[in-house]
């Protein structure tokens, strides 16, 4: 399947499952791990897990099955790796703490490329 294909597959098995906020990433040339990246709120851990299961059965269905599932039923944050899609779903308080799409925002366009990191959106080790 080509990625087109795919992130569409991605966002209709996210929409029938009212997952929220939904939004597509074009990350190619900003790194070989894909060519796009789709992030997905879900309202809670039986919710996100619910909206990554029905991506992967959706790809599974569409003859495209995951390379890999990250993230159990009690996770937070579920990745499904479809190869040059990359679907992220996520409880809104691990979206807003990772942001995602700002650190994707990030690329060889900008003007320094050494972008500050504020001391709230750290990462620490858990």
């Amino acid at each position: 399947m080509e990625s087109a294909e795919v992130i569409s597959l991605v966002v209709e098995a996210l929409d029938d499952l009212k997952g929220g906020d939904v939004v597509t990433l074009d990350i190619q040339g900003k790194t070989s791990i894909a060519d796009a990246m789709v992030i997905a709120t879900g309202t809670s851990q039986r919710h996100v897990n619910a909206l990554a299961e029905n991506v992967r059965l959706a790809a599974k269905a569409a003859e495209h099955p995951p390379l890999g599932v990250e993230g159990d039923s009690g996770s937070d944050w579920v990745l499904v790796d479809l190869g040059d899609v990359i679907a992220h779903v996520m409880t809104a308080e691990k979206r807003e703490f990772y942001d995602l799409e700002k650190l994707w925002s990030v690329g060889p366009s900008d003007d320094d490329g050494d972008a500050p990191v504020s001391p709230s959106r750290r990462l620490h080790s858990v």
